[in-house]
């Protein structure tokens, strides 16, 4: 089952939501993810489909104890008020639990909230370390933290013999803790980094400032397609920069809307995938099922929806529907994924439960077939 946010209409439509189950029938599960702009639309839209797939299998074998399973989706638009406000409005409604969301000040914001109202959350793709503003064991999260996976980046780039990097960046917690992680890795080993403000720069501005930090790699911790987009194109289009690396370490060269308009321009940007080296019999079971809803390739974002609802399966089916049982089964949890087999640990510096076992890939879009993606670098 799954309740839609609004009528036809869309989110800004006049239309009464749809009428809310309450009668008990079904296992209520609260989602949230990025449905309209300014969220990433596309990374909402699989991660969504992730989870309709993995639920829509429970239900077709009968559901948890023989109650369907039903998703009550709300769309944050990137927006953390409006994620909180979602929080409280699913708690009202009386959801088992919380799931989803993948942009990570949206998530922390969710997070928090969450952990204030005992609701259990299981944040499927956001990253950021900072998750909550104190230890909780009302959370757990899947994707790997920020400080790992952005570690693993930056030792992809050293190992291909960068030492002086540049990011260009807009003002946002999740891209400063980025550069911060870009930063210590880079003095460890003897480089540096060099931050171009975009709300103080042009696209033109950036490349003569490139130049003048004589970087080898441009990293884009900003916003899609504003204004990574025209960042892009200045430099590809600079004779100056010709030998330059482009980065996007937050993984925007996944989805089909950054080659739309970038075309071959979008190619060879290398970017974080949390996928393994090679497809389990699950996963390439449920690829097949990802492709035939979202009618094109599933990105890492669709198999951490798929993940999500694989683990509150199981989940539920062992320790049933009640909160606070749920929230305290975290460390409990041990089932096979897409992308291994997961369970929650305590990671120092984490104050979540969290998946430690995630698949970290450096991956680009082929130079000389945008279509298909290379594995530069695992970690």
């Amino acid at each position: 089952m799954h309740t839609p946010p609004w009528g036809s209409g869309g989110p800004e439509s006049a239309e009464s939501p749809l009428p809310e189950r309450g009668d008990g029938s079904s296992v209520r599960i609260g989602v949230l993810a990025p449905l309209t702009e300014p969220g990433w639309v596309e990374a909402g839209r699989h991660l969504l489909a992730g989870l309709e797939v993995a639920v829509g299998e429970v239900n077709d074998a009968g559901g948890i104890d023989g109650r369907a399973l039903e998703l009550v989706v709300r769309d944050t638009a990137a927006d953390p008020r409006r994620a909180v406000a979602a929080v409280e409005e699913l708690a009202g409604l009386g959801v088992t639990v919380l799931a989803g969301e993948y942009h990570s000040v949206v998530a922390r914001a969710a997070a928090d909230r969450a952990d204030a109202l005992g609701v259990p959350f299981l944040c499927s793709s956001a990253v950021l370390d900072a998750l909550v503003e104190r230890p909780t064991h009302w959370v757990a999260r899947l994707a790997p933290p920020q400080s790992r996976g952005w570690r693993v980046y930056a030792d992809f780039l050293l190992g291909a013999g960068h030492r002086r990097i540049a990011v260009a960046t807009r003002p946002s917690l999740y891209w400063a803790a980025g550069t911060r992680i870009l930063r210590d890795r880079f003095a460890a080993h003897g480089g540096t980094v060099t931050e171009l403000d975009t709300n103080a720069l042009t696209a033109t501005g950036v490349c003569d400032a490139l130049v003048d930090s004589r970087a080898t790699a441009l990293l884009l911790l900003v916003g899609h397609p504003d204004p990574a987009v025209p960042i892009v194109k200045s430099v590809r289009g600079d004779r100056r920069l010709a030998g330059i690396l482009i980065g996007a370490p937050a993984g925007q060269p996944e989805f089909a809307g950054w080659v739309a308009p970038l075309g071959g321009d979008g190619a060879g940007v290398p970017f974080l995938r949390y996928l393994p080296a090679g497809a389990s019999p699950l996963g390439t079971r449920v690829d097949e099922a990802l492709r035939a809803k979202l009618g094109e390739a599933p990105s890492f974002v669709a198999f951490e929806g798929y993940d999500t609802g694989v683990v509150l399966a199981e989940t539920l089916r062992s320790h049933g529907t009640d909160r606070t049982r749920l929230a305290a089964s975290w460390p409990s949890v041990a089932v096979e994924g897409t992308r291994g087999r997961i369970h929650f640990t305590r990671v120092p510096g984490i104050d979540v439960w969290q998946w430690a076992g995630a698949p970290i890939q450096v991956v680009d879009r082929d130079p000389a077939e945008p279509g298909r993606f290379r594995v530069l670098h695992t970690g």
